[in-house]
């Protein structure tokens, strides 16, 4: 239990944080916008623009009727809140980078939940447009702390020493006895 209480200090801050921005930035954005009002922040480039999406990441499956949606997207969501948990309490200690990570995707996994168990879709704010007129699919703020706290994941287990290698000598050769 040890490493989990080192871990908590990084994952408990994390995951209020996260949750507590989007959640926030979510109600302004309801209380503030109308259904699909923008607010032109950098033109050309950046704007504030109330949608909702009642799909998963770039609407998918926002098509399928409302009730198996739902059913699905909250099924998913809660596996995944399961899922992130045991990740968490299986964490040797002082990892506190992956802590930290699970934080935030916890937090926006909640968050994303939350709206459809409140509007019964996801509310979105942010509306970027790149260069060549590509315009990037609207997202909030759960789905940034989603996305960079898998990164940090993917990147760490990139860089993880693999326990079952074996050691090479000087010569490069494994130590299981070849020349």
């Amino acid at each position: 239990m040890p490493s989990l209480s080192r871990n908590l200090k990084f994952f408990i801050p994390t995951f209020l944080v996260t949750l507590v921005i989007d959640q926030i930035t979510k109600i302004e954005i309801v209380d503030r916008f109308s259904y699909g009002e923008r607010l032109v922040v950098i033109p050309g480039f950046f704007n504030l623009t109330h949608v909702r999406n009642p799909g998963g990441a770039f609407s998918f499956l926002a098509t399928l009727s409302p009730e198996i949606r739902q059913t699905f997207f909250l099924g998913t969501g809660a596996l995944a809140i399961v899922l992130l948990l045991v990740f968490l309490r299986r964490l040797e200690p002082g990892e506190w980078l992956a802590a930290t990570a699970i934080g935030g995707v916890l937090g926006g996994a909640i968050g994303n939940l939350t709206d459809r168990i409140v509007y019964g879709e996801v509310i979105d704010f942010l509306d970027f447009r790149l260069i060549g007129g590509y315009i990037w699919p609207t997202f909030n703020m759960a789905d940034c702390w989603i996305v960079v706290g898998v990164g940090i994941l993917m990147v760490q287990m990139y860089f993880e020493e693999d326990p079952d290698a074996e050691p090479n000598d000087a010569d490069g050769a494994a130590e299981s006895g070849s020349p």
